[in-house]
Order: C-alpha cells, then structure tokens, then sequence
C-alpha cells in the first residue's frame, strides 16, 4: 500500500506506538523546543511540521505557544489531528500535503519546518528526498532552520528478517500487541506493522499494515540538506529518541530578492 493508505489505516491506532502518548507528546515537545531555541533564538514562533501524522510533535508545541502549521499525506491522520487539537482547545491550523510539494501548499515561511518520526525514509530515492528539502527550504524564512528525525539506519541489521516489538497496550478491556517485520531487498524495505486487537474472547482481530521504506543513512541525508541550500547541517546525538538532523537557511544577500518575495 502507498504512504497515504499506510497512514490512513494507521491513525486510530497510531498512539499505541507509545506506551503513554499523552507523556511521549510532552516530552518531545520539550525535546524539540530546547534544540529550536539553541540553534534559531527565541525569535522562533512559526513552525510547519510537514509530517504532523495525529499531531504528536504539533500538538505539544502548540502546547507550549508556537504557532504550528500541520501537514500529512494521509487524510485520515489529518482528521485525527484536528480532533485531537479540538478536544485540547489549541489553534492547530492543518491540511493534507505531500510534502514534495510543500512550497506550493504552504505559500509562506516560517521560522522551522520539521518532519519527525522518520517520516523522510518514505521517499525512495534520493532524487525525490533532495526535492523535499528543495521544497522546505523554500518554506523556511531566511535564518530559519530545518529539523529531521530518523532512525539510525547505519546501526540497523539487515540480514534476515528484523522483528521490531513494541509491545502491550491496555484500553479498558482491550489489549493491543503491536510489532513490526522488517525484510530487506537492498536499500529498502518491507515494513508490515501488526496490530493485534484482544477484546477477551476467542478469536483477536489482527490488523496487518505494509509500507516500503529506504534505509538511507544520515549521512547521505545531511549531504542532500547541503544540496538543497541549508548551511551548517549537523546531527544531533542524545536531544530526541532518534538521530537530529538540523541545517539553517542562511541570510539573503543584499539585494538578493527571495522566491515567496520576502
């Protein structure tokens, strides 16, 4: 199935990922404020996450007062992301959006635009990932910065076929086991996502989701940040539960006219 459709299925059960979502949003909210406010100042306000999913980074930075833009391929993790913006009462302004196109859906900068939860390896080529970051630094305001997190894909085995758990989650009376199974074909890789739905009788539901991703690793990732016009790229270690990866659009020159007109 496509990204869209593997997120679509997803989005109702998306927050088991996490053994508490609810924490998990904080704490990365957290995570992802102290690494704006080292590297782009306290001026930042405006972020564009462009991967939001149900909104696990955007709705806790809005939490904590940014103004956040939120944007997914998938229609249904959108909605979820409404809903759940509603029912906390944050102004989460969100639309659906390939992000390869992001510089068409946006038509504004802002002060970073992220994609979190290793939401770029979906892309399968580099071409394709070097259009991304073309497109989002056309969305970061000059001195403005661009945030990616990943998995660590150098420190993956890629031998065999790789079993991910993730675990037990309980729901009143409903227990969910989720896990993923990783098989290699080179650089990429099929990713089934199991869901396992217990409501105590005999028979569980189980759910079976599959995508595609590309290992790629952060070091070619931060050679096609370069490319695209970001300066001082860097990975971060330790800030978030996975690899950082930061770079700055730097300052127009003098009467150098930006693309948008700012």
């Amino acid at each position: 199935m496509t990204p869209d459709e593997f997120y679509d299925q997803l989005a109702p059960f998306y927050h088991l990922i996490y053994p508490d979502w609810e924490t998990s949003m904080t704490q990365q909210a957290a995570a992802l404020d102290s690494i704006m406010q080292e590297f782009w100042g306290a001026e930042t306000t405006t972020i564009l996450d462009v991967a939001c999913g149900i909104g696990t980074q955007a709705l806790g930075l809005a939490q904590l007062g940014y103004q956040v833009t939120a944007a997914d391929l998938s229609r249904a993790a959108v909605a979820r992301a409404r809903r759940e913006a509603a029912a906390r009462h944050l102004d989460l302004h969100c639309f659906v959006a390939d992000m390869r196109h992001m510089a068409v859906h946006s038509q504004r900068q802002y002060d970073v635009v992220m994609a979190c939860d290793n939401a770029v390896p979906h892309l399968l080529t580099d071409k394709d990932i070097l259009t991304v970051f073309q497109a989002l630094y056309t969305c970061v305001r000059p001195g403005g910065g661009c945030l990616i997190t990943m998995r660590d894909y150098d420190r993956e085995d890629r031998t065999g076929i790789q079993v991910k758990p993730y675990g037990l989650r309980i729901e009143g009376s409903t227990r969910y086991l989720l896990f993923q199974v990783w098989e290699f074909r080179g650089a990429l890789y099929e990713l089934a996502l199991y869901c396992i739905e217990d409501r105590g009788g005999q028979h569980a539901i189980t759910h079976v989701l599959r995508t595609t991703y590309y290992a790629i690793g952060t070091g070619t990732l931060m050679t096609l940040m370069t490319q695209a016009g970001f300066q001082d790229v860097q990975r971060l270690e330790a800030r978030f539960y996975q690899p950082v990866l930061i770079g700055t659009k730097s300052y127009a020159a003098p009467g150098r006219r930006h693309p948008l007109g700012v």
